[in-house]
């Protein structure tokens, strides 16, 4: 393959790397906190920092020391990723069942709901999910495509692109995500709904991650 057309493909991989459901579940468990669509971007752009930040290091493994993933290691850390849909989603609810509350206020006689909720640390969470995700999923077929690149500068190359992929995919995504999420604030009810179909997807699809991942380990 043309080293250009391969670059080319690290970016594309990067970018559609963020529309797999496991990545968006977990962002969006995040970005149902975000006051605002551009609040949620930032979270998906921490998200893809730290998710680039995890293959650029393993990428660098893989390319100076010319190692390889075993199966058995790969399947484990899907393992990981189903565990933490498990708790992005149990934690989201526990958030809506006993942190949030509404608190009525009654401006120019009429009265209006807002949900407060603890907004510290998202950034530094969404970070380290991506970190973990990183190590996990088809991020693996980044490592796959780095095995076939002879040039260590190339694989470099190719590394960021594949993360400004990844980095710009789940931007947008997340500012998307946000849209709804901003504006169901509006309605104390709505807003509740949507929190708990969220948590409810993550738990689900994490338990579902997690059994395969057993299923897998146990066969080999």
């Amino acid at each position: 393959m043309h080293p250009l057309s391969t670059l080319a493909l690290g970016f594309f991989l990067g970018l559609t790397h963020a529309l797999e459901a496991d990545h968006m579940i977990a962002v969006s468990t995040m970005v149902t906190k975000s006051k605002n669509p551009f609040s949620a971007a930032f979270v998906g752009m921490f998200w893809g920092i730290g998710h680039t930040t995890t293959l650029f290091l393993v990428g660098l493994i893989v390319l100076v020391l010319q190692v390889s993933i075993s199966k058995t290691v790969s399947t484990s850390l899907e393992g990981i990723v189903g565990i933490m849909l498990l708790f992005l989603g149990i934690n989201t609810l526990r958030n809506t069942t006993q942190t949030m509350h509404e608190h009525e206020h009654v401006h120019n006689g009429k009265p209006h709901s807002h949900i407060h909720t603890n907004h510290s640390h998202r950034h530094k969470r969404s970070f380290l999910i991506g970190t973990i995700h990183g190590l996990a999923g088809s991020g693996a077929l980044m490592i796959l495509v780095l095995s076939t690149i002879s040039s260590v500068l190339e694989g470099v190359i190719y590394i960021i692109l594949f993360g400004v992929g990844s980095i710009a995919g789940m931007s947008v995504m997340s500012l998307i995500f946000g849209l709804p999420m901003s504006y169901s604030q509006r309605f104390v009810r709505l807003n509740k709904l949507v929190h708990l179909c969220v948590s409810f997807i993550s738990v689900g699809f994490g338990g579902v991650v997690l059994y395969e991942t057993l299923s897998k380990l146990h066969v080999t």
